[in-house]
């Protein structure tokens, strides 16, 4: 019997994902961000290669494990990833996608960022959720000139640093909104805010659902006497110490199998809150904003990526 594949397309490996896509490539520059052509050329490259593209089918195979304790009993609170998802995470942290637009403030920057954004999730789309958050946080932060300038630099940094310790100098950030029992109505939110002292406050309560729980620090809401505020809650407290910010369990996904998202509880965690108390809502959907962009690129990026590998391997090679 003959067993030869007739009727299936060849691997879609050792292509430019940039330079087959005729419709990104004219959007990129009828949009004003043509200057970043030659970086978007590369990045395609490079994801198109076949080590790239088994990069990401294993950090899908290989979904995130959660460690809650060290084996004395200790709160750990740690997500342990597959090698595999550490490059790709390099990878796009080396493009900037989680600051481009911040450290390079010139038209069409914007632009630029979501074409690679849209690049690295047909590669693999759940590592990007990181990275987009990262992107959309530095608006808020902003609010607070403390703040952005502690973050912001290592935010601006492209180098990728997974270690789960104080001090860094690089940093992802986060967004924790939903609870168990408000959903997408936040103020139905309980999470308490008590102050401390000025704008720092300490935090009891959930979040049903925290997309990517080894960032560095997270905007989450919270009630204060004032009604729902917003705050930024570092996993590390300022004098280092693990905030108490601690990890139920993670979340069984169909889709985005290799970005953690969790169950997570607050004990007394510190932080600090950004804007008005009492508009949480309005601060914070500054970074919904943002995120909604990347929410429509990787929708995007996966159909275009179901097409590619449908019709066969494009001609554009390396």
């Amino acid at each position: 019997m003959n067993h030869e594949v007739v009727n299936q397309p060849p691997p879609l490996v050792d292509y430019n994902l940039f330079a087959a896509d005729r419709a990104l490539r004219e959007a990129v520059a009828r949009e004003g961000a043509g200057w970043a052509c030659e970086a978007l050329h590369d990045f395609g490259r490079e994801l198109g290669t076949a080590e790239s593209i088994e990069w990401g089918a294993l950090a899908n195979e290989h979904p995130p494990v959660l460690h809650t304790h060290d084996r004395y009993g200790h709160r750990r609170d740690e997500v342990e990833f597959h090698p595999a998802w550490h490059h790709v995470m390099r990878l796009s942290a080396a493009r900037g996608i989680h600051n481009l637009p911040w450290t390079t403030p010139r038209p069409g920057a914007h632009v630029a960022r979501a074409a690679m954004a849209m690049l690295a999730s047909q590669n693999e789309a759940g590592h990007v959720c990181p990275l987009s958050m990262t992107y959309s946080a530095v608006p808020v932060l902003r609010r607070d000139s403390a703040l952005a300038a502690e973050w912001e630099p290592r935010i601006f940094s492209n180098r990728y640093d997974p270690s789960f310790r104080p001090g860094k100098s690089t940093a992802l950030i986060g967004m924790a909104m939903t609870e168990k029992q408000g959903g997408s109505d936040v103020r139905a939110n309980t999470t308490r805010a008590e102050r401390i002292s000025g704008d720092e406050y300490s935090l009891d309560g959930h979040k049903w659902f925290c997309s990517a729980p080894m960032n560095d620090a997270f905007l989450v809401l919270a009630q204060t006497p004032g009604g729902l505020s917003c705050f930024f809650l570092p996993r590390w407290t300022p004098d280092g110490k693990r905030n108490a910010f601690h990890i139920q369990r993670l979340k069984h996904k169909l889709g985005n199998r290799s970005n953690a998202s969790a169950e997570i509880e607050f004990h007394h965690a510190w932080a600090r809150r950004i804007g008005e108390e009492g508009r949480g809502v309005a601060t914070i959907i500054e970074m919904v904003h943002h995120t909604r962009l990347d929410c429509m690129m990787g929708a995007a990026a996966l159909m275009r990526q179901a097409l590619v590998l449908v019709t066969a391997a494009p001609s554009e090679k390396r």
